[in-house]
């Protein structure tokens, strides 16, 4: 069967995030979305989302289609269900439609004409920014059995102190040495070739994925995900990092959601509380204000590519869009446009020749090339983010 990923009608909810991928290229937990469905469908996905990103992200539509919305994240019921959906039958959850079966093209779909099917289990589903962090728990439990069943850990040297050492999974390549790992709240997985260094201190649920590290004396606790190839140290707590991003220094993280290549200057801090405890408001791109987030605990929302320097101080639910550059001190504000650059004092357009020159020389230190595909995604999004940029 031909598997194919669309974005739904939460994509806009989940920007910036979504500006540079598509929904189902999100991370949470251990893998990413797109990641969970072809672990359990045993088979690849393609994707159906914006025109500017169908280059990296292609679709490829064959006679027999399952179409399933991405926002869904995938279980062991949910998928039998899908697997067997026969043509012009439709998997619904209240008024949303998870999965279809088809043979037509897929520019206008009339859900009138088919067999719809309630799915009345337990699903999670990721429908706004905060939902990445305030639900990367039970995520990250469901990676964790879904990658380790009937698997066995790597051995755990004897220089660390564990916890509840049967809920700790390190994969081949995995090091750790002198660390505390207490896995009674939570799993904790290593990945391959990802480093713990002496001293960090952790606490589950956490999972640092592929030839990602924790630097020295690392504080982390869950619910945690750090992507592969990212860098964190200091404090860390209920964030997720997509991957290849860097947290290399002491500061403090929390409720928190980076997407790749965004680097954090040393001693920087986000608020991830109000000084009055009243629930969080965040900026929404769908509807151009702040809206309710219900949550008490909510900090930043960063975009790739972005990146603060030493000292930066985030107020409590800043959201900071794609290439942004906050450099000088002080709280700047807490909706921060694409391609802006500056701080507390104000902010002036970084431009993309600028912004595409550093992006080349931070993805080069990563053994990765900033391609020419790579640049004509940002500058749409250059073009797509102008209106905030009114300084």
């Amino acid at each position: 069967m031909n598997y194919i990923l669309f974005d739904g009608t939460v994509r806009d909810n989940l920007l910036p995030f979504t500006y540079t991928r598509p929904v189902a290229d999100i991370r949470i937990g251990i893998l990413t979305i797109r990641e969970k469905w072809e672990k359990y469908l045993g088979n690849t996905t393609t994707t159906i989302t914006e025109e500017y990103l169908s280059e990296k992200y292609p679709m490829v539509e064959m006679s027999e289609n399952v179409l399933i919305n991405s926002s869904f994240l995938p279980n062991k019921v949910l998928v039998e269900k899908i697997e067997d959906l026969q043509e012009n039958q439709a998997i619904f959850y209240g008024e949303e439609v998870v999965a279809f079966f088809t043979t037509d093209t897929q520019d206008e779909v009339d859900f009138t004409t088919y067999e719809q099917l309630e799915f009345e289990g337990d699903v999670l589903r990721i429908e706004h920014t905060w939902d990445i962090f305030s639900k990367n728990g039970e995520a990250l439990q469901a990676d964790f059995d879904l990658i380790t069943a009937d698997r066995k850990s790597q051995p755990i040297s004897d220089t660390n102190r564990l916890i509840n050492p049967d809920n700790i999974f390190l994969e081949e390549g995995a090091s750790v040495e002198f660390c505390i790992l207490n896995a009674t709240d939570g799993p904790i997985y290593i990945g391959e070739n990802a480093q713990v260094w002496e001293g960090a201190l952790i606490r589950g649920a956490f999972a640092l994925c592929n030839n990602a590290t924790v630097k020295m004396g690392g504080k982390m606790y869950g619910a945690t995900t750090v992507g592969p190839y990212s860098k964190v140290a200091g404090e860390v707590s209920n964030a997720v990092v997509f991957g290849y991003s860097s947290k290399g220094h002491e500061g403090y993280l929390g409720n928190a959601v980076l997407g790749e290549w965004c680097n954090i200057g040393a001693d920087s801090n986000n608020s991830n509380l109000k000084n009055n405890y009243a629930k969080v408001r965040i900026w929404n791109y769908a509807t151009e204000k702040f809206e309710q987030t219900g949550l008490q605990f909510c900090g930043l929302m960063m975009g790739d590519h972005s990146k603060t320097a030493i000292n930066t101080m985030l107020n409590t639910g800043t959201v900071v869009g794609v290439n942004v550059n906050i450099y000088v001190p002080g709280f700047p504000r807490n909706f921060i446009p694409s391609f802006s650059w500056g701080g507390a004092s104000g902010f002036s357009t970084y431009m993309p020749k600028k912004a595409f020159e550093a992006a080349e020389v931070m993805m080069a230190r990563r053994g990765v090339k900033f391609d020419n595909q790579e640049a004509r995604i940002l500058e749409h999004v250059f073009e797509l983010t102008k209106k905030w940029r009114k300084y």
